[in-house]
């Protein structure tokens, strides 16, 4: 389920690519208060579980930023809790990242290094969240966003200046690195090796079932893997919604106010002429002439232009402004005064002289108001609904800041209150596994499985309308198993299941033994004693493994870690294979300059990702990260009492 993520953070070099990342995701996401960097000491205090230097790492921090990332992961993987993200590496990985960005922010300084104000300002800007309707940055926005989330500008801007740092400190060090073809040839020449051999399958359904489980077997594996049928942390949901339907009354545009709004607009409703027009552009006035003339002799502009190693644009429906624009008012005058099929020019213009001709001419005739009512209506009341939507969201932003309830603000608006059952992260409900969840839910199931108990109702944006619902953490329902009494069939299920592997791996076991004792593996399979699926011959390059080593089949991979002549057994969704390999024929890349081309680029992203781990690492060393390891201890077990809950 956590692939990627554990292969993230198992690595150091992990832990340095997700810093523009985790800037991100410490607004979005609720970032912990990283400490500054005066005011510390050589010591670890009793709160805290780290020191950089003379920055200082408190359990809160770390606990706050653990929490922070883990939901930033929680929207790639919607189940994800705390108990998976901690036991899977999260939580080292997190305290890794933090020592990590405080040695490279503080190296950095004392290298004389600088992030200046404007370019923290810049990247605040720049995060899409952040712009409001106009497409710019909102500061009222941003200013909701941190009170929302309980930071400080001072957080925010102190989580950028770290990650800066960190980039600037990084990517050269990655970048530094060349490797040459000698060094390449051998993982070229390994590249091209080819494997070949037999695999055969010995079905689970083609197992003898065995007799009946007995009520102890049943309960003693329900037991075993009472994970299976335990259900995740759900949570019930209170919200309502507040869309235009709300404010449709109030959104109806009056005559007066659509007259004055075609008045406004009146250049856009005035009749317009469009031109189609094709176009070459050339560099001296001498060929330009050259391809006039064949144009107007009849040749077709483009041929014309394609003989002179040119090639022609066309512009349609244009109008006489935008056509002004990509080329010259000359040139615009002079092709919105021909006539229809004329050839204009050459005409000069700052990148040399424009023969266009004009292909057709499209005149689009006034719209009176009444003929332009029905869109200008449709705009305004947008517009209308969009206004109201604001005030009632303004208001009731002002009632949730005086600790206006849920149910107060439901009365107080006369909303209709809705409760969802107990939904799981992803939005679907356990108890009823045949229904979809509502992609309309989506945003509202998300607040509020970033909420913790106790915490005032918050408003989510529904709709690009302006449509929002107000949400509120109803109940918590923590994770539990469901008892043997409702999923006593799937027990049975996957018990039969299970014991049709076990004996189907025996099997393949016992085949197994007759090949390593040289009895050809078909025969071996065939000893069996129930009919099992011929085997097949598999011949694949280590090239090909490598291409998409994660959707590789497990069969192949395992024939690249066998030697020629072994036999060896793996597991299927469906049952065992055996697998023997043949012959391996070894690759020589001598003088294929591709191959090795293409080993030298995978060899160099691991250096520059070695470069950067012996980086790292000496900043570490130079700056001094030292760890209490009862206090992490003490903030981990902290964090897997929670279970299944982020709170």
């Amino acid at each position: 389920m956590l692939s990627f993520f554990r292969r993230l953070t198992q690595s150091r070099f992990g832990v340095i690519i997700t810093f523009g990342l985790l800037g991100v995701i410490a607004l979005a996401f609720a970032a912990g208060d990283m400490t500054g960097l005066g005011g510390g000491t050589s010591g670890i205090a009793a709160d805290d579980v780290a020191t950089v230097g003379k920055a200082e790492v408190t359990a809160n921090e770390l606990r706050t930023r653990v929490q922070t990332e883990m939901e930033g992961f929680r929207q790639q993987q919607p189940t994800l809790d705390m108990a998976s993200y901690v036991q899977q590496g999260g939580f080292d990985g997190t305290l890794d990242r933090i020592t990590a960005s405080l040695a490279l922010e503080q190296f950095g300084r004392q290298q004389g290094m600088v992030v200046s104000k404007r370019a923290v300002d810049g990247q605040i800007a720049s995060i899409p969240a952040l712009q409001g309707p106009t497409g710019k940055f909102d500061p009222s926005l941003y200013q909701r966003v941190l009170v929302e989330r309980k930071l400080t500008d001072a957080q925010i801007r102190a989580d950028i200046v770290r990650d800066t740092y960190a980039q600037q400190l990084i990517l050269p060090t990655r970048g530094a690195s060349q490797v040459p073809s000698q060094l390449a040839l051998p993982f070229a020449s390994l590249l091209l090796e080819k494997r070949s051999g037999l695999v055969g399958f010995i079905p689970t359904a083609a197992v003898p079932a065995g007799p009946a489980p007995t009520d102890a077997e049943l309960n003693a594996f329900y037991r075993r893997n009472v994970a299976r049928y335990t259900i995740p942390e759900r949570r019930v949901v209170r919200y309502a919604v507040v869309d235009a339907a709300q404010v449709k009354a109030q959104a109806v545009p009056t005559d007066a106010e659509i007259a004055a709004q075609y008045q406004q607009d009146r250049a856009r409703y005035a009749p317009t002429e469009k031109r189609t027009i094709t176009q070459v552009v050339v560099a001296d006035q001498a060929g330009a002439a050259a391809i006039a003339a064949k144009v107007k002799a009849g040749t077709a502009i483009a041929d014309a232009a394609r003989a002179a190693g040119l090639e022609a644009s066309t512009q349609t429906a244009v109008e006489k402004a935008a056509y002004a624009g990509t080329t010259s008012p000359q040139v615009a005058d002079a092709v919105f005064a021909a006539a229809n099929a004329a050839v204009v020019g050459p005409v000069r213009t700052p990148l040399g002289w424009t023969i266009a001709r004009i292909d057709s001419i499209q005149n689009v005739p006034a719209k009176t108001l009444d003929q332009a009512r029905g869109e200008i209506a449709t705009a305004l009341s947008a517009q209308k609904a969009q206004a109201a939507l604001g005030k009632i969201h303004d208001a009731i932003d002002d009632g949730l800041s005086d600790n206006a309830t849920f149910d107060e603000i439901i009365a107080d608006r006369k909303l209709t209150a809705i409760t969802t059952p107990g939904l799981v992260a992803n939005g679907t409900n356990p108890d009823a596994p045949a229904t979809q969840p509502d992609a309309a839910l989506a945003p509202i199931v998300s607040a509020a499985f970033q909420a913790t108990e106790g915490d005032a109702p918050q408003m989510v944006q529904t709709g690009s309308d302006g449509s929002f619902a107000v949400v509120a953490l109803g109940r918590v329902v923590r994770a539990a198993p469901r008892p043997l009494a409702q999923v006593r069939p799937a027990v049975m299920r996957d018990l039969m299941a299970d014991r049709a592997s076990q004996a189907a791996r025996k099997y393949a076991n016992a085949a197994l033994a007759r090949i390593n004792k040289g009895m050809p593996l078909q025969q071996a399979l065939g000893q069996s004693g129930f009919p099992v699926p011929p085997a097949r011959p598999v011949t694949a390059s280590r090239a090909q493994i490598m291409q998409n080593p994660e959707n590789t089949p497990p069969v192949l991979r395992l024939m690249f870690s066998m030697a020629q002549g072994t036999a060896k057994t793996i597991a299927g969704p469906d049952g065992w294979f055996v697998v023997k390999l043949d012959k391996i024929d070894r690759g020589n890349a001598t003088g294929n300059q591709a191959a090795i081309q293409a080993a030298r680029g995978s060899i160099t992203r691991s250096v520059g990702r070695e470069y950067v781990d012996q980086f790292v690492k000496a900043v570490r060393a130079q700056v001094g990260v030292k760890t209490d390891p009862k206090a992490v201890a003490r903030v981990r077990a902290e964090l897997l009492a929670q279970g299944g809950s982020n709170n």
